[in-house]
């Protein structure tokens, strides 16, 4: 019994862990739970006022000590910027206009388990949460178990990060594609530009893979055959295409939660934390990103020649880092972005649904008889989209950590796997593909988030 445990040590403990997290994220609905918390809101056309303390609703802008407001919601707080004084001479003057100010009224509530259970694509968030946690986990297993003493294809215990890595991948790709062409979740010119972002990755793509690429970019694909070369690049043409629509939102809730706009709205910006998470998360994205840019790459990189070259030229070549080093200086920025991109996934979120109070708040101030039709559509697709835009920041950073996780297995391993390795290029897979393929999603979503953010620096992109 003993020897048998040793030999599949692995196979053992890969299985009682895939195992008990599928039950454990299933039951305990850890989905559900990592977005607990959150505040969304909800602006009826028609207030009542009969039982809204008792239903939990919280008027988020009902004016304090206002009989009007009826039972149960005095005394919340009030974003407009008129005081009760103005509001009672403006009510006098009903010989000019005739505004009801309930109808104003916008509700905040704590998303719950019934709430993001009926929301549009809660199955997609729930499916991908629950296996690219497992594929995640079962990778880090397999990396810090190290290699095994078996040699067969079960002993050696690397089968079943593998499995559950591609499925992982399969499941957030496919929910992150269809989630891509929902009609009605975005205009028909965010659909054109990212089908414009997919031809131009493509075009990259093979610029890339035919060889072209090396003088900028530090990857090699030696060992990858011509077939399967196109298969990367139309892999990354998709990619880049369904990653515009969510970097947009991304920037978007950067430039929200930074208080860009300089609005001072305390239902709307973020803490000092969840600032510097936003900050630091931009950072390490673009830094990462550049890596991988080969001039970079060349100053980063010690090589230890002089040949009595100036002073420029010898920085270049001579910071001090072997290529080892540097290589676990990519690994590891690489790991940093994904799980700093799940971290800032919350606040983004939030902000998300914050950009429906903004807009309410800028119509309601826009004229004496504002016209809250848009704010209120604005605010109920926000609230209807909820796992929609979960998915558009969940996906990104999981399908790095997949693809990073599976660009360390071993690849001798690979070899064993004769069936498979009949039908792809399993070492070139593994080692070089899935590497870049994490990079890839990095870079794009670093380089859509920033030239967003320009654009809304310089007023070309604004929010409603």
């Amino acid at each position: 019994m003993l020897p048998f445990v040793q030999v599949y040590k692995n196979l053992i403990l890969q299985t009682l862990l895939s195992l008990s997290l599928t039950l454990i994220l299933t039951f305990l609905k850890i989905p559900i739970f990592f977005l607990q918390g959150l505040h969304t809101y909800i602006h009826p056309e028609n207030v009542g006022h009969g039982n809204n303390a008792s239903s939990g609703v919280r008027a988020a802008i009902c004016r304090p000590s206002s009989s009007d407001s009826g039972p149960g919601l005095d005394g919340y707080q009030s974003l407009s910027s008129k005081t009760n004084a103005e509001l009672k001479k403006r009510n006098k003057s009903k010989d000019k206009f005739e505004f009801d100010e309930n109808n104003a009224q916008i509700f905040r509530l704590k998303l719950d388990e019934g709430h993001l259970q009926t929301r549009l694509f809660f199955n997609e968030y729930h499916n991908s949460f629950v296996f690219s946690f497992v594929g995640i986990s079962c990778l880090l297993l397999y990396k810090y178990l190290g290699e095994s003493e078996g040699s067969g294809v079960l002993a050696n215990g690397n089968l079943i990060p593998v499995i559950f890595g591609f499925i992982g991948l399969t499941k957030v790709f496919l929910a992150l594609a269809k989630i891509s062409f929902e009609k009605s979740a975005s205009k028909r010119s965010q659909k054109q530009f990212s089908a414009i972002f997919g031809v131009v990755g493509f075009l990259i793509g093979i610029m890339i893979c035919s060889g072209i690429g090396p003088a900028v970019f530090d990857f090699h694909f030696d060992s990858v055959e011509g077939s399967w070369r196109i298969f990367v690049a139309v892999l990354m043409g998709l990619l880049a295409g369904f990653l515009y629509m969510p970097a947009g939102k991304n920037a978007r809730s950067f430039w929200l939660g930074t208080d860009q706009l300089r609005c001072n709205l305390s239902i709307i910006s973020h803490g000092w934390f969840a600032r510097m998470i936003l900050y630091a998360n931009y950072l390490l994205t673009m830094f990462t990103a550049l890596l991988w840019i080969n001039p970079l790459a060349e100053i980063l990189v010690s090589n230890n020649s002089c040949d009595g070259r100036g002073a420029a030229e010898k920085l270049v070549g001579h910071v001090g880092l072997s290529k080892l080093e540097f290589t676990r200086l990519r690994i590891l920025c690489l790991l940093l972005s994904g799980v700093l991109q799940i971290v800032a996934l919350r606040s983004n979120l939030q902000m998300f649904l914050n950009e429906a109070v903004l807009s309410w708040y800028q119509r309601l101030h826009a004229s004496k008889v504002p016209d809250l039709d848009f704010s209120r559509a604005k605010v109920f697709l926000h609230n209807h989209y909820l796992c929609l835009a979960v998915l558009q920041f969940f996906a990104p950073p999981v399908l790095v950590l997949l693809f990073l996780g599976l660009s360390q297995i071993d690849s001798n391993s690979f070899d064993k796997y004769n069936l498979v390795c009949g039908l792809l290029p399993c070492s070139a897979f593994v080692k070089e593909v899935a590497l870049f393929m994490a990079w890839w999603i990095i870079f794009v979503w670093g380089v859509i988030t920033s030239a967003s953010i320009v654009f809304y620096r310089r007023g070309v992109l604004y929010v409603l």
